[in-house]
């Protein structure tokens, strides 16, 4: 069972995830969205949605550094056994509070708005069942494994060299066997989640528009005036980023 698990189920995941996301875009490319519904109700979403996405963003961040940096590097560079727990149980806490609570408040807006809730589909409504899981149990290890002071168990030494010797397709199946059930729980709802990311609106996750972040609050689109009319040159720092000129 653990090969299945720890060896075989992985890899599984990544497939599904990746076949899948190659198929939603070539043949649901239209339906490649978040499925907008500010227009039905804003003002949870405007509490809501900035709680969870700053939330989730710096729970990958933490992920990655716990997952893909090794115990020795850190060691290497001052970082006592003490203080990196500190961080991860500091921070990890506040992201794990701050996403289940953007998140709890966005399900409350899709379910109380008639409108945003029809537009919920199947596959959202498992979606965020397991992401809830996902949440609740990563907030669950980071309170109890790693909040445990000297008792803790050091995923470090188990779960983080199994997830590292995927990537080199020699899972070491032993070490994420030996980690406590917590993360057993948190590892197995987090390849599920990733199996049905594709068929979801998580899938809008790959294509973030991030030259949003660079352009400028309104973008002006004037037709080409005649020669003479006194029309002045748009300013360079306000050139369109990430947009097609129409009218070429």
């Amino acid at each position: 069972m653990d090969v299945v698990l720890w060896g075989v189920l992985p890899y599984l995941s990544v497939v599904v995830l990746v076949t899948g996301t190659i198929w939603r875009y070539r043949y649901d490319r239209f339906g490649w969205t978040t499925r907008s519904s500010q227009l039905y109700e804003s003002r949870l979403l405007r509490i809501g949605s900035p709680l969870f996405h700053f939330g989730i963003l710096i729970v990958v961040i933490g992920h990655i550094g716990g997952l893909v940096i090794p115990k020795s590097w850190t060691e290497a560079l001052g970082v006592s056994e003490d203080l990196y727990h500190f961080n991860a149980l500091f921070f990890g806490t506040i992201a794990g509070v701050a996403t289940l609570s953007g998140l709890a408040i966005l399900i409350y807006r899709r379910r109380t708005t008639g409108p945003v809730f029809m537009a919920t589909t199947t596959n959202d409504k498992a979606m965020y069942v397991l992401l809830v899981g996902a949440l609740v149990l990563g907030l669950w290890t980071t309170l109890v494994a790693v909040g445990a002071g000297h008792d803790a168990h050091d995923y470090r030494e188990t779960v983080s060299p199994w997830f590292r010797s995927l990537f080199v397709l020699q899972p070491d199946i032993d070490a994420m066997a030996a980690a406590p059930i917590q993360f057993h729980l948190h590892v197995l709802v987090a390849l599920l989640l990733f199996t049905v990311w594709p068929f979801t609106r998580l899938v809008h996750a790959f294509t973030a528009p991030l030259h949003y972040l660079f352009r400028p609050y309104i973008v002006y689109r004037s037709r080409d005036l005649p020669a003479g009319t006194g029309a002045r040159s748009p300013r360079p720092g306000w050139t369109p980023v990430g947009t097609r000129d129409r009218n070429k």
